[in-house]
């Protein structure tokens, strides 16, 4: 026997029903703008680039489905490889230098012991504000051995400072440069992450008698672990993104930084000089797979407890 409901009961839930719905519908309304941006300019990149690298342009035949050959010669190419390893060296020396000294200077400014602390804090901080072109080419004059500084202290001095654009030093350089335009960066992130250090425990320690090294390896690097992981990753990405400081100095160093210097500027070459854009977009690709793998493996380590 079926039991028929008041209409007003049935009135009543149909407008909870539509209010649910209006209510799912506003949550869309709010996250849709985001969601059109990140496909359109995150996920249709990618899915296009992958779509690129299964062609390949031939003399006969013109554009043609090729599959994975791509990525097998990608696998094969020793510009390339020879690319990945140039700024894995960068990556492992001049990562931990920028870090440790980011890191020191937070320390420093959280202290409470540094005179003109407002002022150290930003005057860290501007070369970060420095578009990294002008950067470069600021740095490119500095180098010059002549017409810039480097040249200038040469002539004044009677002196033969070794080029720091020569093929041995070149690499230096640049990290030199990445290193004064990121160091305010990551300061700024390991600064904030200790400034919400409940000062509970800056207390407990003083009543038990520790000191600031103490202090410093008991509270405050484990407290801001998630900071020194997140900027690890960024420097990293931003490693094996180099381009712009290889591409800017290469007029000025041509002997020592060659097109294949760095993967981006590789893939860069491939695609406007030499026209391979299939191939180009497979070089980025296994390069974007090469750097997720390797931020993953260094987040997993460090997030991991009692790391």
């Amino acid at each position: 026997m079926t039991t028929l409901q008041p209409p007003a009961a049935v009135d009543r839930t149909a407008r909870a029903s539509l209010k649910r719905d209006r209510r799912s519908w506003t949550g869309w309304g709010f996250v849709g703008p985001f969601v059109a941006v990140f496909a359109l300019v995150f996920l249709a990149p990618i899915g296009y680039s992958i779509y690129l690298s299964l062609f390949r342009d031939k003399l006969i035949g013109g554009t043609t489905f090729v599959g994975l050959e791509n990525y097998q010669q990608a696998l094969q190419d020793d510009q390339f490889w020879s690319g990945v390893t140039r700024v894995g060296l960068f990556l492992a020396v001049q990562v931990p230098i920028m870090l440790g000294i980011a890191l020191l200077v937070a320390l420093a400014l959280d202290s409470g012991r540094l005179y003109g602390k407002n002022f150290f804090r930003i005057s860290i901080f501007l070369p970060y504000a420095v578009p990294a072109v002008v950067a470069t080419l600021m740095w490119a004059f500095m180098y010059g051995t002549r017409f810039g500084l480097v040249g200038d202290i040469n002539d004044a001095f009677g002196v033969s400072l070794p080029d720091p654009l020569s093929p041995d030093l070149v690499l230096a350089s640049i990290g030199n440069i990445v290193t004064w335009e990121f160091v305010g960066y990551n300061m700024l992130i390991f600064y904030s992450a200790l400034r919400v250090i409940p000062h509970s425990l800056y207390e407990a320690a003083e009543i038990d008698g520790a000191g600031q090294w103490r202090v410093i390896t008991a509270i405050k690097l484990p407290a801001i672990r998630g900071a020194l992981v997140i900027a690890t990753i960024f420097s990293i990405i931003g490693s094996f993104q180099l381009f712009n400081e290889p591409s800017i100095l290469k007029p000025l160093a041509p002997n020592a930084i060659t097109t294949d210097y760095t993967p981006n500027y590789y893939t860069y070459t491939l695609s406007f000089n030499g026209q391979q854009h299939n191939y180009s977009a497979t070089v980025a690709i296994v390069m974007g797979l090469i750097t997720m793998v390797v931020a993953y493996v260094v987040q997993l380590r460090g997030m991991r407890k009692g790391a």
